[in-house]
């Protein structure tokens, strides 16, 4: 990988960590269900006016922008706005990845390898080890709404394997024209007229939060991320997300200091080790039996 595309990828996996900040940031001011509707509200203007729709119908853009928007990211910064740690969310929600395995097998007919498999089983000892930390504690629940969130993203990335290739950049931002109505429904029927009321006094960070969540995170990261993934194979460029949850814990201790305990450093590492086996291991066992 050339170096200029190399520092690109770097530069995804920076933004995507402190997106796990700026949403923290965001929710401390902004009720979550306004948050998501004015997130996606900032990715689908103004560039819809000026990307093409991609080749695809509106009923998987549909499904696509039900599933990533409405409910991955209301799980989420719901969560985040319970107490989720901004570290920890950014690592449980690379969960994802063993959900979309066990989703592709059974809805696309994808078998996992050995190595997927025993990096799912050692991620979930991870996850168990960090749940134990928290059973009974306050941070239980935002824990398992997180996993929902990690979950429903599993399902939106299903769609969009349905969806075929496609232009990951228009996808992206037309399926975010269908969150924000759904989203400021639901924030006026259960977050109440006061949260919308509450935008005129939020702060330049909240502000900053905002467009940062909408511009920086999805708009720039997945294009760029678009980029790469044409440029180079798949299997050299996934390995970038490992990162992603290396700079989420980084960024919250720096930014918002938040600490970590011996639990939760165990079961972080157990659920990277599986990630890192379900990256590195099939390509791996591939080398070994041509060798």
């Amino acid at each position: 990988m050339p170096l200029r595309d190399l520092l690109l990828a770097l530069g995804v996996v920076l933004v995507w960590g402190l997106n796990f900040v700026a949403i923290k940031w965001g929710v401390d001011e902004i009720s979550p269900f306004l948050l998501t509707a004015l997130r996606y509200l900032g990715c689908a203007l103004p560039a819809v006016f000026f990307i093409r729709r991609p080749a695809v119908g509106w009923p998987i853009l549909i499904v696509y922008g039900l599933t990533v928007g409405v409910l991955q990211f209301s799980f989420l910064f719901t969560a985040m706005r319970l107490g989720m740690p901004a570290g920890l969310a950014s690592l449980v929600m690379q969960m994802q990845v063993f959900f979309t395995l066990g989703l592709a097998m059974l809805f696309l007919d994808e078998r996992p390898t050995v190595p997927q498999l025993a990096g799912a089983g050692i991620a979930l000892v991870g996850l168990v080890t960090i749940g134990a930390e928290h059973i009974g504690g306050a941070v239980l629940l935002p824990l398992l709404m997180t996993l929902v969130a990690a979950g429903f993203w599993a399902i939106s990335n299903i769609v969009t394997k349905r969806a075929g290739k496609v232009d990951m950049f228009a996808f992206v931002i037309w399926g975010s024209l269908v969150p924000p109505l759904p989203m400021l429904a639901l924030s006026l029927l259960f977050e109440g007229p006061q949260a919308l009321a509450a935008l005129a006094s939020i702060s330049p960070q909240a502000i900053f939060s905002v467009l940062f969540i909408a511009y920086g995170s999805t708009l720039l990261g997945y294009g760029a991320w678009a980029v790469l993934l044409g440029r180079h194979p798949a299997g050299l460029v996934a390995p970038f997300t490992l990162l992603v949850p290396v700079v989420g814990f980084a960024a919250a201790f720096v930014l918002l200091g938040e600490m970590v305990t011996p639990l939760e450093i165990a079961g972080s590492l157990l659920i990277l080790a599986g990630l890192g086996l379900n990256v590195f291991g099939p390509r791996l066992v591939a080398r070994l039996r041509a060798a």
